[in-house]
Order: C-alpha cells, then structure tokens, then sequence
C-alpha cells in the first residue's frame, strides 16, 4: 500500500461499474460508509436464471440487479432471504428461478420500463443509494478471438475458453446501444469511479463499450479506480498480469482514463481452490505495478485475499478502506486536472 495515503472520510459520491459477483461484494463493503453510492449494473448476462426470463420476456437480464438490490437493501434479513431464494430443481418450470428475479421481471412489465421498475422495487427495497441498469434494454456481447472466429452472448462466450481480441455489444437491432441520461449524469458527477472486480470481458467491458459510458468516462473529473481481479480467468486473460487488464481497458475507453489501480499482493495457498467448483479461473493474475505506472494508474497494493468456500474473492473491507484512502489521496491525480 502507498505509504502517502491517508485515511480520510471518503468520498461523497461513488459510481461502482460492473456486474456479477465483486460488484455486489464491492458494495458490500462499502455501504458501510456514509457516502451516496451508485450501481451501473451490465445488462449482456443470458445464463441461468437471467437469461431464460430475458429470452421469454425479452426483458433486461436481472440476476446482477437483483444481486446489488439485496446488497444495498435495509430491508429486514428475513425479507431478503426469501428475495433471494431461489426455486429447487424439482419445482417444475420455476426451477432455479429467484423470486427477487421473478419480481424484476413482473415490475418490469407492468412498467414497460425497466430503469423505471428498478427505481421503484428500490424504494420497496429500502435501497441505500441508486442502481442503474446500463441501458434500458437487453444487449448482446460479441467477441473475436484471436483465431479469427467471432461468437455472441456472454455464456457462449465464457464456454469457448479462447483467447479474446475484441468485444463489442449490440441491441436487438443490431445497433449501438445508448446509457440513459441518469446513468451518464451520475458518472459525470461522481467524485469517484470503480471499475471492477468482475470478469474482465463479460462483465466490465459490456459496460464500457456503450458509446457514451466511454465517453462519459473520458470526460468526468472523478478519480478512476480500477480493481484487479484475484484470478484469472480461463481461455480469456490467461497469463493477464495486472498491467494487461489495465491495458485493455484503457483500449476499450479510447484513453488512458484510470487513475489508480487496486492489486492484490496476497498469495492464494497452493492445493486450496476447488478447481472443479471453480472451473472459470486459472491461476493468480500477475502483478506488475511497473507496468501500471507506465500507463499513468498509481498502482495500490495490498493482500486482499479473503480464502472461502474453497475459493479466492476480495476481502470487501479491505478494499472499501483502500477506495477511501485513494479517494482522500492528493498524490493521485485525476488525468484529466
């Protein structure tokens, strides 16, 4: 950890970016402050749950929504477990449906509007802060690999195990996607952005391939965190270290946008990964903090790891302390001061 930072109360507003599990634990973490924190959540998931709701009511995927809601929910813990449950597979054709995805679902279509039914379902919530989905329709991911073949949709994609070159996403009409204004605006007006932890290509980048969540990006004068994953993932960032996660997305941006990067410097213990339950990562990400600093981030550091469930995850404390250390930090610079 960079001995110049000092902890101070965090900032005010905080704009976290990404999807599946490390947003969620991300915010898990930081709620715990007093600050106004907003979830731009990636709307290119078709596994599971998600994706049967979205291919029947060619709605918005909600798993990753439903995630951030229960996170950032006041609501009674009793309440939340029944959010959450999710159906058994004996349960005909509610089989492995949540019913927090369920009520998503049902709002959605009496709103016509997801962004709309997501605002309101907070508010039943007792949500502390705001979750936006990233556009108010459901987005494809495309991907090329560096053999020259292309696939579309993030599960297909996760499968292929292959080396990425390129992503990009795309509506139902084949076009370039558009964030509503509340979701630029509250990049624009953040005191800090965060990228991140989360699969790099099918998590992160969905977001930022949206035309104006880059653009706003290259624009806001909100410090820019990103946060490295643990471990790589398989078939995509094998053998990434830090920097090239960086790099790459940097590259999707079209700028060398962030500002300081948070890297584990904790050892995952050998033989302890369940390598079978945890069948999408490879192996630990390599730091290169020189690498990083050419890219013009201050590379953080710090053992992050928190050992569970025979898996490697970000301890969420730990983390929500660095932001708030880098966010009060006069030595990290905004790019764009």
């Amino acid at each position: 950890m960079s001995e110049a930072i000092k902890a101070q109360p965090i900032s005010d507003k905080i704009v976290v970016i990404g999807g599946g599990t490390g947003q969620s634990v991300i915010l898990g973490g930081l709620r715990k402050y007093d600050t106004d924190l907003t979830a731009i959540i990636t709307v290119a998931d078709d596994g599971g749950s998600s994706g049967t709701l979205r291919d029947y009511l060619k709605m918005v995927p909600p798993g990753d929504i439903r995630n951030v809601m229960a996170t950032l929910s006041d609501a009674p813990q009793d309440f939340l477990d029944l959010f959450q449950y999710r159906f058994t597979d004996e349960a005909s054709f509610l089989a492995n449906h949540t019913i927090g995805n369920l009520m998503i679902a049902a709002m959605a279509e009496q709103y016509k509007d997801i962004f709309e039914a997501v605002q309101y379902l907070s508010k039943i919530m007792q949500v502390k802060g705001h979750i936006y989905p990233v556009v108010n329709e459901p987005l494809t991911l495309h991907a090329r690999f560096t053999d020259g073949t292309c696939l579309s949709g993030e599960a297909e994609i996760t499968q292929a195990h292959k080396k990425i070159t390129n992503i990009w996403v795309e509506n139902a009409a084949g076009e370039a996607p558009e964030a509503t204004a509340e979701v630029v605006n509250s990049i624009l007006a953040a005191d800090m952005v965060v990228l991140g932890p989360g699969s790099l290509y099918t998590s992160i980048l969905p977001n930022i391939s949206v035309p104006n969540i880059a653009a706003a990006l290259r624009a806001t004068t909100a410090k820019i965190v990103y946060i490295s994953n643990i471990m790589t993932q398989k078939g995509e960032t094998d053998d990434f270290s830090d920097g090239d996660h960086l790099r790459v997305i940097n590259q999707q941006i079209g700028r060398e946008v962030v500002d300081a990067m948070i890297m584990n410097s904790g050892v995952v213990p050998e033989g302890y990964i369940d390598w079978q339950r945890w069948n999408e990562i490879s192996h630990q990400v390599k730091s290169d903090p020189e690498e990083v600093k050419k890219q013009g981030a201050t590379p953080v550091l710090a053992d992050l790891v928190e050992l569970r469930d025979d898996g490697a995850f970000h301890n969420a404390t730990k983390v929500a302390e660095l932001l708030q250390m880098i966010a009060s930090d006069n030595t990290i610079k905004n790019l764009k001061d």
